[in-house]
């Protein structure tokens, strides 16, 4: 049984750190009103010079060298981002080229906060199928670019940063398999206009500010990651209760604290940074997995989740075998 097993991570953020009272200096706002609707105190904004494929390329090397790959070894990039360098080529393309890995599949994905998940369904799917043998599944993202920094209900809650997790094909027995066990993804085009870009090539011939509305987004957020969560560890055969972490889209701490309310999941198995990178789009599961792997909660054998839901809505999770 051939599985695509996760053999190294990888996480990069802004140089620049900036606290909420830092931003109250220039937004109507405050750390305690930030704290209590979001639980996040801390975001990094990328400088002119850090761009989401440079974020990339820093988050993909930590991730290659903690895999003990060459960079030439990896034949698959797939990396999900709302916030592309150009409207085209791809984003992956840059990176590819900045690793020195050239000839193999790179591409990118867009499906906003979810991009992680729905690049991991894509790039397992063509590790199992035999087109490539090691991929590098990338989330990253430059928010603060398209944020619209005088409506305060919004750009409070984003960030900037990237992550990357390689993948191996590698064969594993039917015990207790490592690996990308299963992933579920969803999406539903009615609800466009609760989460948004207002622009864009084809429209506006801009790159556009985000719009949300929060209260109903938060609504469909906590329904639709409990469903996609009973989906995929029904598929594997498991429970709430098997699972050793929860690696969740960090967008906000009430809707995790929710989705780990609805799975009856202790909180200590959630894994939460959204305190300190807020949300970052793409980049924030692969984010939170890299810091929970570096500081030694999450360890080889560990039965984990990754889910997140985004614009579009988009929305899904992946079980998988550290």
């Amino acid at each position: 049984m051939i599985r695509s097993v996760i053999v190294g991570t990888g996480s990069a953020l802004p140089r620049r750190a900036v606290s909420n009272a830092e931003l109250a200096e220039r937004v109507d706002t405050s750390d305690e009103w930030i704290v209590e609707r979001t639980g996040i105190s801390n975001r990094h904004i990328a400088a002119p010079d850090e761009t989401t494929s440079s974020l990339a390329t820093d988050a993909a090397r930590k991730a290659i060298e903690a895999a003990g790959f060459e960079a030439a070894s990896i034949d698959l990039i797939v990396l999900a981002t709302a916030t592309p360098d150009q409207t085209f080529p791809a984003t992956a393309t840059i990176v590819q080229n900045n690793l020195g890995c050239r000839g193999g599949i790179a591409f990118d994905v867009a499906a906003v906060c979810s991009g992680f998940l729905y690049a991991v369904g894509v790039a397992d799917s063509m590790l199992r199928s035999g087109m490539a043998k090691r991929a590098l599944v990338i989330g990253s993202e430059t928010f603060s670019r398209i944020l619209d920094w005088e409506d305060r209900t919004t750009c409070v809650l984003f960030g900037d940063g990237a992550g990357a997790i390689v993948l191996e094909a590698q064969e594993q027995g039917a015990e207790a398999p490592r690996g990308v066990l299963a992933t579920r993804l969803h999406a539903d085009g009615a609800h466009n206009q609760l989460l948004f870009v207002d622009g864009g090539p084809s429209t506006t011939g801009t790159v556009g500010k985000l719009r949300m509305k929060g209260r109903e987004v938060f609504r469909h957020a906590v329904v639709n990651l409990a469903e996609v969560l009973g989906e995929v560890l029904e598929e594997t055969g498991h429970s709430a209760a098997d699972i050793d972490w929860l690696v969740p889209h960090q967008a906000n701490a009430r809707i995790l604290d929710a989705t780990a309310r609805k799975l009856n999941l202790p909180a200590e198995k959630v894994i939460m940074t959204v305190g300190q990178h807020a949300n970052t789009s793409a980049a924030s599961v692969p984010l939170a997995l890299d810091v929970a792997v570096r500081d030694g909660r999450i360890r080889q054998g560990d039965l984990v989740v990754l889910e997140a839901m985004g614009g579009g809505f988009t929305w899904g999770a992946s079980v998988v075998r550290m």
